[in-house]
């Protein structure tokens, strides 16, 4: 493929059977209108063969096959080969951690293993707990164990209801009950808590695959190389490398396999004080770390005191937020993942030869000490035993089994590997799905990659990560949204808005509550952000945004585990949120929340187009999620799967007079007229001077590209930029969203008389 890739923009696929398709076909499709909009690769999600009726493809059945429901090994070729005419190429995600098993008649590798056992020549291609059970893979499907008893037998499998189950050669005579005692697996009740195999983190429904087993590898990306070999695609991104048993070792593998040119880009969720292994053969992350930077740097420091006692004033001690975070990492790693941490303290005792009680609760107390996914990249050789310190230092009492751990880990092999996996985990499941739910300061900070208890991006540490980025990962992904973020960028560019207004936030909302006081103070704040995050400027609450609404606070709420649960709902307490978000959308705080939307909203725009253009134009390879170049309100996944509508960015981009879509038609357009400048042309900020020079974020790209935007706009349009100015370096600059021409320092209020972002252009070369 010998298109450079300048930026990319990422498509949901779906077949038809998931409610509405978007195919390959659709894709292509969408060619033309990418093209006009200036983007260089179109960047698919899975393709695989997944579960029927899958509406995210991560759920894949048949490894080795292109989907038939997006159009087949046929329709990739066709999309492939309509995007090369345009001068476009492929970025395709692939999922190498587990597979689909929802449905065990659609998995032939799992179904196999399922009717044979470790006779079957896909045994060694799951990590299978065979010592679990006496050699039979316990599977927790059922509501409970008594359900053995509807088990019936039809023909050459084992039914209950739609669950369908393979049946052993020789082994089927007799009642379903009986059939099931003789079969290589066995089905047990779900809440349980044990699970016969490595799963994607607590989901029973995806098996987490053995990647570091070669024969597995090159069986399960033969298609991959196949895109490759035939130059179908121009990369590929990784997801969750995290879960599997050697990142590093695997990369590696996929590098020889895509060659030395393939884009390569990992799923890989770092710290805030993480730095990507170096030595990894990557272009680099997906972007969560430049999402947290570009969304933190319009983040206004000053709203921070009154936020935090706001959300204190819920029973809430904010401060204590590190040992909640600890607490719920312990909590998760001993009931959510019960089955793993047993696994990992059987694996610890064989290897060790040591029997040690307080062996579980060592782990767990270990990892909670842990701030990273996994800490074997080599560059992390400092986290283990600085977690060791912590752990002996709180809890003294549980030296005996910490030394226990550090013996097995000094055998290396199974133990390492299974820690690490475990950590992975249990950090997702505590943190962006239980943590990130419950921390109602500024919700807008609650995402993938971040740190809430930070509170944004200091305009020094923005310069400084970027800088760094461009020197070490220049061709890494930057994004804003994700079919992962818990909410779109712009829900949470207008979030972002209440740091500069907190006073005015805490007004309204005791006013919304002595209206529609909510069923809990705590849960309460952190929907009431949500709510106003996607609150239409018309008002008009339609049925689709009331049954959105409901959907994600069903989904929040769950997920914080306060007072309900997935495993356990607390019909009671649902009820009682259901009742209060329909009396917020019914009554008399429907029309303030409108009011305060009208005037905060100018300045949530604002941020967003300046986000939007420091995000397309900084270092790295811009991913535009789908239907994000015009104004996007979506919440956090299925949410952001809806479809999207296509015929208006159509008519936007022709108009071209929507802010939003100029906006990224000008970045796209102007790294494809200088890509060197982008791709290659280093970066260095630019400081504004004068009064309000700290409303300024600026930086250069190359020698013929300079970009600023306007920040903290509540303030600013009260005080104005007065003395403020920027120094652009010597010769002609032209806006290349408006045309305008500037020269030599140029006052604040002339660069941003007509928009509150520019992208200039040299105009003397």
């Amino acid at each position: 493929m010998g298109f450079p890739i300048l930026s990319t923009y990422r498509l949901q696929l779906r077949g038809e059977s998931s409610g509405f398709a978007f195919t390959f076909a659709d894709a292509e499709g969408l060619l033309d209108y990418l093209d006009d909009l200036g983007v260089s690769h179109l960047y698919l999600s899975p393709i695989i063969t997944a579960v029927g009726g899958s509406t995210h493809g991560y759920d894949v059945t048949d490894p080795t096959t292109v989907s038939a429901e997006l159009g087949g090994p046929e329709g990739l070729a066709r999309l492939s080969a309509a995007a090369q005419e345009r001068g476009m190429g492929l970025v395709v995600d692939i999922v190498p951690n587990h597979v689909g098993i929802d449905k065990p008649e659609q998995n032939p590798w799992w179904w196999d293993v399922l009717q044979h056992g470790r006779d079957s020549q896909y045994a060694t291609y799951f990590d299978i707990d065979w010592d679990l059970d006496g050699g039979r893979i316990v599977l927790p499907v059922l509501g409970s164990d008594e359900d053995v008893a509807d088990l019936t037998v039809d023909g050459d499998r084992l039914r209950l209801g739609d669950l369908a189950f393979p049946i052993a050669p020789g082994t089927g005579e007799g009642s379903g009950p009986d059939v099931h005692d003789r079969q290589h697996y066995r089905l047990v009740g779900w809440k349980r808590g044990i699970c016969g195999y490595r799963r994607f983190f607590s989901i029973t429904s995806l098996a987490g695959l053995r990647q570091e087993d070669r024969a597995v590898f090159e069986a399960s990306h033969a298609e991959v190389a196949r895109w490759f070999t035939e130059g179908l695609v121009a990369g590929v991104r990784i997801d969750h490398p995290d879960g599997l048993s050697n990142p590093c070792g695997y990369l590696e593998w996929l590098r020889e396999l895509v060659g030395p040119d393939a884009w390569i880009v990992i799923e890989k969720i770092l710290a805030v004080d993480e730095a990507l292994e170096p030595t990894l053969p990557v272009a680099g992350t997906t972007g969560y770390d430049a999402l947290r930077e570009v969304g933190g740097v319009f983040i206004d420091p000053s709203g921070q005191p009154a936020l935090t006692e706001l959300v204190e004033s819920a029973g809430v001690d904010y401060h204590e937020m590190p040992e909640v975070l600890r607490e719920l990492k312990i909590r998760t790693a001993t009931n959510t993942l019960a089955s793993e941490l047993a696994r990992l303290s059987r694996t610890i005792t064989a290897t060790t030869g040591a029997e040690q009680p307080q062996l579980p609760e060592a782990i767990a107390a270990l990892l909670s000490h842990v701030g990273v996914y996994r800490f074997d990249y080599p560059g992390l050789a400092a986290i283990l035993p600085t977690a060791l310190a912590e752990t002996q230092a709180a809890q003294p009492e549980l030296g005996p089994a910490l030394q226990v751990i550090a013996a097995a880990l000094a055998h290396g092999g199974e133990p390492v590997t299974r820690l690490q996996q475990l950590c992975g985990a249990m950090t997702a499941k505590s943190v962006e799905d239980c943590l990130f739910y419950r921390d109602a300061r500024l919700v807008s900070l609650n995402e993938v990659g971040g740190e809430p208890h930070r509170f944004g991006v200091g305009a020094a540490e923005f310069h400084h990560s970027a800088a760094t980025r461009a020197r070490n990962w220049p061709h890494t992904m930057t994004t804003l949204t994700t079919h992962d973020t818990k909410r779109g960028e712009d829900v949470r560019a207008r979030i972002g808005v209440l740091s500069q207004v907190p006073s005015l936030w805490t007004e309204f909302l005791s006013r919304w509550e002595a209206h529609a006081p909510s069923p809990d103070p705590a849960t309460g704040q952190f929907l009431w952000q949500n709510i106003f995050g996607v609150w239409p400027v018309t008002g008009e609450v339609t049925d689709e945004l009331r049954q959105r609404l409901h959907a994600y606070t069903e989904k929040a709420i769950r997920e914080a585990a306060w007072h309900t649960t997935w495993n356990d709902p607390e019909t009671e307490f649902e009820d009682g949120v259901h009742r209060w978000i329909d009396s917020v959308l019914d009554g008399p705080v429907a029309s303030e929340l409108t009011g305060l939307v009208a005037q905060l909203n100018p300045h949530a725009e604002s941020d967003a187009l300046g986000q939007k253009l420091l995000a397309l134009t900084g270092p790295g390879i811009p991913d535009v999620y789908q239907g994000t170049e015009l104004w996007d309100d979506s919440l956090v996944d299925p949410d952001n799967r809806r479809e999207v509508d296509y015929a208006a960015r159509r008519a936007a981009l022709k108009e071209l007079q929507h802010p939003k879509v100029r906006v990224v038609n000008a970045a796209l357009r102007l790294r494809r007229a200088r890509p060197d400048s982008f791709l290659e042309g280093g970066y260095l900020p630019v400081l504004a001077t004068g009064s309000s020079s700290d409303h300024v974020v600026a930086f250069r790209r190359g020698d013929d590209v300079l970009v600023a935007v306007t920040r903290w706009t509540v303030r600013l349009h009260d005080e104005g930029w007065g003395d403020t100015a920027v120094p652009l370096p010597e010769g002609t600059w032209t806006d290349t969203l408006t045309g305008t021409r500037h020269s030599g320092t140029t006052p604040a209020g002339d660069l941003f008389a007509q928009l509150p972002v520019v992208l200039l252009e040299r105009a003397d070369d």
